[in-house]
């Protein structure tokens, strides 16, 4: 991995406009599918998988627009 690659792991550049509708956009998505998983399940080690790979996936999808979307 070359150092700009590693140094952009952790840096992320300031967004607005269509990429901060992006990402209330996917924040919104994940919190109504994290609504649905939590109303339709009883309380399980399942549920709270479930649960937490969905707050995974909304911070894996959030990540990459701060880091590539301009």
């Amino acid at each position: 991995m070359n150092e700009d690659e590693l140094e952009g792991r952790f840096t992320s550049k300031p967004f607005g406009g269509h990429v901060l509708e992006l990402y209330e956009r996917l924040r919104d998505e994940a919190a109504m599918f994290a609504h649905t998983v939590n109303n339709s399940m009883p309380d399980s080690r399942e549920k709270s998988l479930a649960l937490t790979a969905i707050e995974e996936a909304a911070m894996w999808a959030n990540k990459g627009l701060a880091r590539r979307v301009q």
